[in-house]
């Protein structure tokens, strides 16, 4: 287990050490600057963290000694050429375009959303998720930054638009996410890298699915067999799916979890296919983050929300649900955790588990941790600003 979480903040970077049974906040790293994401580098112990300056942009700092000083990595920038097909928010206004000509907008990074290591056997192979849909790609430690093309390019959102004009259908869909960047773009928030083969990557897109390539990006592949959307025409469309979350148990990486807007799923099979395990009567459906087991494949946990229409906890208090057999049933635990008059709402990423440790921050900035596997809980962190996200290091 692990004796050390980082979180990302609405107001900077913060580090939590188990000392003597408790666990200790140290002094804010980046004070006031938004970071949208957060973690240790397993490999060498380099953190990193996603920042989200209103004013001077998306970047990436790092720490090399644990968090004592940061430094900026080199900037993240789409290449000259990059376009996608403009995305609108549905409205009578969206209707009326339809079936017009297509509209092309320059490619500007808006957000880092999450970052995924590659194994010990590509050492300096760092991807990054972004706002507009972009996977970039650093082979030297953050030195430098490549978008992958086969993915942007990809057929399943109007092919090579660096060449011209769509030569298929765009299938990605916005995300509300990117409401806040005054766009309506799909973005990459899932960076899931196998262990066994750093060349064999999951990414999740809100709003497309889930894609896989086997050859370190070279080529990708829809992934959503068995998916649904129920606010779709036709809900298990190839495209269109609206991943929240997508992780896998490390001991047995065929098991992937899923907290999708429209429930919870998993797959057995990397992801060849999707099972919907969600349960309403025991509050376990909607929501937006979920933890894999590092060992157990058959164990996860969200914190779910009452619905989209309503983001706010269950009956006014907060909850966890953990299955412990792949989904066929889930317990739901709040022993420790406010029952009245609680807002709470967990990002996406602001759930982790590490051993028996559960660990999850709010909008609130409130930080919870249970050391039994989920059962019970204590408050480790109040009044902080609201979290984005949370890693055990």
């Amino acid at each position: 287990m692990s004796d050390q979480i980082v979180l990302a903040t609405k107001k900077g970077t913060l580090i939590l050490d188990r000392r003597n049974g408790g666990w200790a906040i140290r002094p804010i790293a980046q004070p006031g600057q938004a970071v949208s994401y957060a973690a240790r580098d397993p490999r060498d112990g380099t953190l990193w963290a996603c920042m989200d300056n209103a004013h001077w942009g998306p970047a990436l700092m790092r720490s090399r000694d644990g968090g004592a000083s940061w430094e900026d990595a080199s900037r993240v920038v789409y290449p000259k050429g990059a376009r996608y097909i403009e995305q609108l928010i549905p409205s009578p206004e969206a209707m009326e375009k339809a079936g017009k000509p297509i509209d092309y907008k320059p490619a500007a990074l808006m957000k880092i959303w999450a970052i995924g290591f590659a194994g010990k056997d590509q050492p300096g192979v760092i991807h990054a998720g972004t706002l507009p849909g972009g996977l970039f790609t650093t082979r030297d430690g953050g030195g430098s930054w490549e978008l992958n093309r086969p993915l942007w390019n990809h057929e399943s959102r109007g092919g090579d638009l660096f060449s011209g004009e769509a030569t298929s259908k765009n299938q990605w869909g916005g995300t509300p996410a990117a409401m806040a960047y005054g766009e309506f773009v799909p973005g990459i928030h899932s960076v899931v890298v196998d262990p066994r083969d750093s060349n064999h990557i999951y990414v999740a897109v809100s709003c497309a699915g889930v894609l896989e390539t086997r050859d370190g990006g070279k080529s990708w592949a829809g992934c959503n067999h068995g998916m649904q959307n129920d606010y779709l025409p036709n809900p298990e469309a190839d495209w269109g799916h609206d991943p929240h979350l997508v992780t896998l148990c490390p001991a047995h990486p065929d098991r992937l979890w899923q907290q999708n807007h429209s429930g919870i799923f998993t797959s057995e099979d990397g992801a060849r296919n999707w099972n919907r395990i969600s349960q309403q009567d025991v509050g376990a459906h909607f929501g937006f983050p979920i933890a894999a087991d590092d060992k157990d494949a058959k164990t996860a946990w969200v914190v779910p929300l009452q619905s989209d229409q309503a983001r706010m906890t269950i009956s006014g208090g907060l909850a966890v649900a953990r299955t412990s057999d792949g989904g066929a049933s889930w317990q739901s635990f709040r022993e420790g955790l406010p029952q009245e008059h609680c807002y709470d709402v967990i990002y996406r990423h602001a759930l982790d588990a590490s051993g028996d440790r559960v660990c999850f921050g709010s909008t609130t900035g409130n930080v919870y941790i249970s050391e039994d596997r989920g059962e019970t809980w204590r408050c480790i962190g109040n009044n902080l600003p609201p979290i984005h996200s949370v890693r055990f290091a």
